[in-house]
């Protein structure tokens, strides 16, 4: 803990200060912490809270209460042997990129990093297209046992357990409401909601990954985050209050008000085996503020009605065959989506399949590699050949909306990618090659016209492809029509 001033016994309040309660009972409110984890337990000799502990090792002191009585509310990003919270991410500008470099999302920035875990954001396409939707990509890591404290953003976050087990308390209509999350789970948290999250796998990471997309014009950064738990840093929107102000709002004296807030984190290792002290913990804070019982017990987070997640990896493929398979998620599976306007894919390519040439007549499409390594190829409306780069297990890109694209995956393994889009409408792609595209489909005396060659021969072309959305490697399928080309054809037949 530091302080530069500690409340010993003689029984002063302290706000705004580094002091915090003392045996004598004293308190202060405000930036109160440390950096980095120095405790060993829940109790101890030398006294201090770890507010923020979840799991064996606390988090500031190496105790709750004890001789030396010090509580210290708040720490230096991380809560715990595995707790963890986050600053808000305010991402600069970029510079000119060279054109396949576009597509390709390389501004990840390390918005935390601790012993508990880490937070990353890469930055949307935002700028490059006007009045395009934008959205930004998170990643969560978090340790066994660690902790998101808990906060509220100016954004909707729409989180996708990619590995792990995460327990997500938030607050829908004054109420706090804790859904248990595993792999593959899709779960919508909106702005202005407070929430926190939980690592429940025993012995195992959490792996989120995120969108995020601002709910207003706010031009503070990518995202903001508003504390309602913390100390020094990250430090609680409630210690910006001023202390008689403070008092008013919540209806008791301003010694009381501390010493309940304080009271709080003061945690004994009794009661409720099954749930850490420190959730007990969030529960009465939250109910001290929100004036509200929020207890484990309330059958009221337990109804139906309240928001619920959805399991992306259990849902049947939209699409499959022996070279892979396909699935969208859209607001008439998924209804919290309609209120984000996002949806979500996920996409697995065998070795060296392609999920054929096609374009998105409906949204801006943003990826991220889960597994393997494959080839983006995008193409601009000219019909020049925008990108064609390689990416690999961590990689992010986009797609702008209309633009034609395709996905290929290398020949050393299977290719998996998942993502969200910038409108949670069915979305319905138009391919632009196989037994289903738009070739097909318009193929008549115009369009081979169109193409110079005669209808007999576009019919050889259009037909050589019996496979439709997801295609075998190169090596398994192809029909020689020859050196002849026709002008538009050059170069794929």
């Amino acid at each position: 803990m530091v302080g530069s001033e500690l409340a010993g016994r003689g029984g002063r309040v302290i706000l705004g200060t580094e002091g915090m309660v003392g045996i004598g009972g004293n308190v202060g409110f405000g930036k109160v912490g440390t950096v980095g984890i120095v405790g060993k337990g829940v109790v101890g000799i030398d006294g201090n809270v770890g507010f923020g502990k979840v799991g064996t090792v606390g988090i500031v002191g190496k105790g709750v209460v004890g001789s030396g009585g010090n509580v210290a509310w708040g720490t230096v990003g991380i809560a715990g042997s595995g707790g963890m919270c986050y600053a808000a991410a305010m991402v600069s500008g970029e510079g000119e990129r060279p054109t396949e470099e576009r597509f390709l999302l390389r501004d990840m920035k390390r918005v935390v990093k601790t012993d508990a875990g880490e937070m990353k954001v890469v930055r949307g396409s935002k700028g490059w297209i006007p009045d395009m939707p934008n959205i930004h990509v998170g990643f969560v890591t978090m340790e066994p046992n660690s902790l998101f404290i808990p906060q509220y953003l100016d954004s909707d976050l729409i989180l996708f357990i990619h590995r792990g087990e995460a327990r997500i308390g938030s607050i829908y209509k004054d109420e706090l409401i804790e859904r248990r999350l595993k792999s593959g789970d899709v779960y919508r948290i909106p702005a202005g909601s407070t929430f926190y999250a939980v690592n429940t796998a025993d012995g195992q990471q959490l792996h989120v990954i995120c969108s995020v997309e601002k709910s207003d014009g706010i031009r503070w950064g990518t995202f903001q985050s508003f504390f309602v738990g913390g100390g020094s840093y990250p430090t609680s929107v409630l210690a910006g209050f001023e202390r008689s102000t403070l008092s008013t709002a919540l209806n008791v004296s301003e010694s009381q008000c501390l010493k309940r807030m304080a009271a709080c984190f003061e945690e004994q290792v009794t009661g409720d085996e099954e749930e850490e002290p420190i959730m007990r913990s969030f529960r009465k804070l939250l109910s001290f503020v929100f004036g509200k019982d929020l207890s484990a017990g309330n059958d009221a987070r337990r109804s139906s009605k309240k928001p619920h997640s959805y399991n992306l990896f259990n849902r049947k493929p939209d699409f499959e065959n022996d070279y892979g398979s396909s699935v969208a998620l859209d607001q008439s599976d998924y209804s919290p989506l309609k209120r984000s306007g996002v949806g979500l894919y996920l996409v697995n390519l065998n070795a060296g399949s392609m999920m054929a040439p096609h374009l998105n007549p409906t949204a801006t499409e943003y990826g991220i590699v889960l597994r393997g390594s494959g080839t983006i190829q995008i193409v601009f409306p000219n019909g020049t050949l925008a990108m064609n780069a390689q990416v690999n297990e961590g990689d992010v890109f986009w797609i702008p909306r209309y633009f034609p694209f395709c996905q290929i995956a290398s020949h050393s393994g299977r290719f998996e990618f998942f993502g969200f889009t910038t409108s949670a409408r069915r979305n319905r792609p138009q391919f632009l090659a196989g037994s289903n595209s738009v070739l097909q489909s318009m193929r008549g005396p115009a369009f081979a016209a169109a193409f110079g060659v005669s209808e007999e021969r576009l019919k050889r072309i259009v037909n050589a492809q019996s496979e439709s959305t997801i295609l075998p490697p190169a090596s398994a399928s192809g029909e020689s029509f020859g050196d002849e080309m026709a002008m538009g054809f050059e170069g794929i037949y």
